[in-house]
């Protein structure tokens, strides 16, 4: 079986040369390198690596060098700045750059709450344009994004971490699941897959996080499993589980036949975004 990773962030340690903008929960510093290793002990080929907004907001140059340290082991995806005159020439840019398969949008702070702005509107026009999907981190505003999505049938659309609010350490929230209906209503648009991604974060109970399933059936159900691309959202979650567990959750469930396993872990991912990794 395929197994890739719809999502994982690298990053340096913080430095003059390529200084962080903010925080992000995780170790000092995860290279690479280090990235690859953790990915080969527990068997996944290939990673969606996604430059991390709250270190490097809308910069993917460290992304790019993993990308060339470890070229087919990552398909690339970078923010984008939907306020920026200029947005649609960066979406061209980074579409004809190698390794790349995605941009993301980030629907948080300042971003318009407005599904008409011009500006979101044109993100994802410029992402169909390309046929490259746009990773919507939409938490928080999922009417919004159906909105969105309903305004742009062309371009394909991933919702990041199962669109809903995920914890950086313990413990997940009361009601993890609360805006879940907000979710499937989603699964009625075709261009709308979404990541199955940091999902043992929700859970209550230790690995192998047995009160996930249920909630995740009904996802599996709406959104059918070749639109769900499961995923750790390493090493947001580290403080919450480990690289291991978080792959052996999925791998060793019974919930799911080796087939569904398959296709939930790799194969949907590939349709999705139309790349395989390649390492060497």
């Amino acid at each position: 079986m395929l197994i890739i990773d719809a999502q994982v962030h690298a990053y340096e340690c913080n430095h003059p040369g390529r200084p962080w903008v903010g925080v992000l929960t995780g170790p000092d510093e995860v290279t690479g390198d280090a990235m690859v290793a953790a990915m080969e002990a527990v068997g996944v080929a290939g990673a969606v690596l996604v430059s991390p907004f709250s270190l490097y907001g809308y910069d993917a140059s460290y992304a790019l060098e993993v990308y060339r340290q470890h070229p087919g082991r990552f398909g690339l995806v970078k923010p984008v700045n939907p306020a920026d005159p200029a947005v649609a020439e960066t979406i061209a840019d980074w579409a004809a750059t190698p390794g790349t398969i995605g941009i993301r949008l980030m629907l948080q702070r300042d971003a318009s709450t407005d599904p008409a702005d011009p500006g979101l509107n044109h993100v994802l026009a410029a992402a169909a344009q390309h046929a490259i999907p746009v990773n919507v981190m939409g938490t928080g505003r999922l009417e919004q994004v159906a909105q969105l999505v309903a305004r742009n049938p062309q371009t394909q659309v991933v919702i990041d971490h199962l669109g809903l609010p995920q914890p950086f350490e313990p413990p997940a929230p009361a009601e993890p699941f609360a805006d879940l209906p907000k979710l499937l209503a989603l699964a009625a648009y075709p261009n709308v897959a979404v990541k199955i991604s940091g999902g043992c974060t929700l859970s209550h109970a230790p690995f192998p996080f047995p009160d996930l399933w249920d909630p995740l059936a009904r996802i599996f159900d709406a959104f059918g499993l070749q639109r769900c691309l499961w995923g750790t959202d390493w090493t947001r979650a580290v403080k919450v589980v480990s690289y291991r567990d978080g792959v052996e959750a999925f791998r060793g469930t019974d919930r799911l036949s080796d087939s569904d396993k398959a296709m939930l872990m790799g194969e949907a991912l590939t349709r999705v975004y139309k790349w395989a990794p390649s390492p060497g």
